[in-house]
């Protein structure tokens, strides 16, 4: 495809990209921002391109991909909605310690060393050992945890059964 072609792809396609981003719930700045983009990198891809008679369409998909990513990326910076009620005490570190105690001794020390503020360098450095060491670790300790907790939940739940005979029937 000849710059020119492109160019001419560009004119008519554009705008199209544009009110297919705001359809789907894109600012007009996002979609501007996004269609701009993803005719940037048509052009830069533009070899991968078989068909060039779907232009437009090949690169409304690419411009779809920066919306989903974009507003992914937003939805990751959305505050926290506040929780039913005002307690008033924090029960995060009561979490956090109840959730310790199903750890091995291993893995509470490296939780603890993430808990008090230590980096993943910062403890591998201490250990001796890469921070790509850590994060394996880390990988294998939550999902340990996470087993246990699962193990438990089932107890409580099959004991909390056999305790209430009514609640089968339910």
């Amino acid at each position: 495809m000849t710059q020119e072609a492109f160019g001419q792809a560009y004119r008519q396609g554009f705008v199209r990209t544009v009110r297919l981003l705001r359809s789907r719930s894109a600012s007009r700045h996002d979609a501007e921002d996004f269609a701009q983009a993803a005719w940037l990198q048509g052009w830069q891809k533009i070899d991968q391109l078989r068909d060039h008679g779907m232009i437009v369409s090949w690169v409304n998909a690419i411009a779809i991909n920066y919306h989903r990513r974009g507003y992914w990326r937003e939805a990751r910076f959305q505050p926290l909605t506040e929780p039913c009620g005002d307690i008033g005490i924090n029960l995060a570190p009561l979490d956090a310690a109840k959730i310790l105690e199903f750890c091995r001794p291993e893995d509470r020390i490296l939780f603890e060393h993430q808990l008090g503020g230590l980096t993943t360098e910062e403890i591998a450095r201490q250990q001796h050992v890469s921070a790509t060491a850590i994060r394996v670790r880390f990988l294998r300790a939550r999902r340990a945890v996470r087993a246990r907790l699962e193990d438990r939940a089932v107890q409580l739940r099959r004991s909390a059964q056999r305790q209430d005979p009514a609640a089968d029937s339910g």
